[in-house]
């Protein structure tokens, strides 16, 4: 990556992309407006990518017990960084999340960025959304770009990878879910950034991804693997359930590969490490 990069945040995400892209990363704590500009002055980035966010302690769910700490994270710090692209010249990629909308399987298409959000039940998808809405418009006057990603599915081992929970839930439901693979995902992170892209992007794979599907690639791998399907009238939490388009990445000339053909690859490298 030739440009200047900084990373905001230390998570699964910015660290995956600092290893990936040997950048900096800076994990430093933005409590202000001056803490952000404070960052930006020390290093005098290019682009700056934000991956800070907050999930809670175990899930989303925890994002209920302490909503200050999740607004800060996933809305006020979007804003402050949102005014730094407004007055410097800085390229802002704030990585979001595609967990914000209601789908109904039986008549939604894969769902296309133009689409408005609207899954307000959890608050953690509420402060996603609001970032989204300060964003959004600051994107048609300067440099910001927005992606989404949907339950990152990984290659190694990571108590965020999605298999990694599956492997350890072993009770899965059996519904097509809009999915990011990371290889892919940094793949498609290199894209945009080369075309200097702006405004938002859906950064899942095509199609949907159906956890026995996946198991049972894995069970080929660890034969006494076993799991059970769940009802999802069962489940007894609210979640979003959603395909996503991919239609507009793919214009831009990105080959973005169906989620299916990358499971035998997937489960093969984290399993033989």
């Amino acid at each position: 990556m030739k440009p200047k990069i900084l990373i905001l945040g230390n998570g699964y995400i910015a660290n995956r992309l600092k290893e990936a892209w040997k950048c900096t990363l800076e994990d430093k704590k933005i409590l202000s407006y001056q803490d952000a500009v404070d960052i930006y002055q020390k290093y005098r980035p290019k682009i700056i990518i934000n991956c800070i966010g907050y999930t809670g302690a175990r899930n989303v769910d925890d994002c209920e017990l302490d909503p200050g700490k999740c607004m800060l994270a996933n809305t006020t710090v979007p804003m402050w960084l949102g005014e730094i692209a407004f007055r410097h010249p800085v390229k802002l990629i704030h990585v979001s999340s595609g967990c914000i909308y209601h789908f109904d399987y039986k008549k939604d298409k894969p769902l296309a960025e133009d689409i408005v959000p609207d899954y307000y039940t959890l608050f953690y998808s509420r402060t996603k959304i609001y970032s989204e809405e300060i964003l959004l418009p600051l994107s048609k006057k300067c440099n910001v770009l927005i992606v989404r990603v949907r339950i990152p599915l990984d290659n190694r081992p990571h108590p965020r990878n999605i298999l990694n929970k599956l492997i350890k839930y072993k009770t899965l439901i059996d519904i097509p879910n809009a999915v990011t693979y990371l290889p892919d995902f940094i793949k498609a992170m290199e894209h945009l950034i080369k075309i200097d892209a702006k405004g938002l992007f859906n950064l899942t794979n095509k199609g949907g991804l159906r956890y026995p599907e996946l198991m049972d690639i894995y069970k080929k791998y660890v034969p006494d693997f076993n799991y059970t399907v769940l009802p999802l009238k069962n489940l007894k939490l609210d979640r979003t359930n959603i395909l996503l388009s991919t239609s507009k990445l793919e214009k831009t000339g990105f080959k973005v590969r169906h989620i299916k053909d990358v499971y035998e690859e997937c489960i093969k490298q984290y399993v033989n490490g």
